[in-house]
């Protein structure tokens, strides 16, 4: 099986509540507490429950991006009505994307396919370059206890 696939995505957006990471990036650990942290908080206050009820469909997204020069993450769904406390819609544009597929584990399938896009099949590709902006992760229920999930990163031909 390839490690990525290359894809053509139409434009689309997600609707979102996130925080502001604090920690450095090269400390996985400490950025995986703060994302555990939060999404704890989301289930806690009910935030979870109404963005996946506002979902048009049952993937839950994992949203990661610089904003305001700061880095972001977000859970989100692509929404059919309207969340007005959402804290960010996010627009994804129509481009190529790197497209990793995998199973796994519901807690632990948004980080293990960020850092496998990014530590190795983003260092591998040479023909294409991230084009920066938001890239995403999304989990789907496989029904039988175990989730697939997707990383989409925007990419450009070198």
């Amino acid at each position: 099986m390839a490690d990525y696939t290359l894809e053509h995505k139409k434009s689309f957006t997600l609707t979102a509540y996130g925080f502001s990471i604090q920690s450095n990036f090269q400390d996985m650990p400490a950025m995986q507490k703060e994302k555990a942290e939060f999404w704890g908080r989301l289930q806690a206050d009910g935030r979870f429950n109404k963005l996946k009820n506002a979902a048009k469909d049952g993937r839950e997204w994992s949203v990661n991006e610089v904003y305001q020069g700061k880095p972001w993450n977000y859970f989100a769904v692509e929404a059919r009505k309207s969340v007005t406390d959402a804290t960010r819609i996010i627009e994804f544009p129509e481009s190529e994307y790197i497209v990793v597929a995998g199973h796994g584990d519901k807690e632990t399938l948004f980080d293990q396919l960020t850092y496998r896009a990014f530590g190795e099949v983003l260092a591998k590709v040479t023909d294409y370059a991230y084009i920066g902006g938001p890239n995403a992760t999304y989990r789907k229920d496989n029904g039988d206890g175990t989730f697939y999930g997707e990383f989409w990163v925007p990419v450009v031909e070198k």
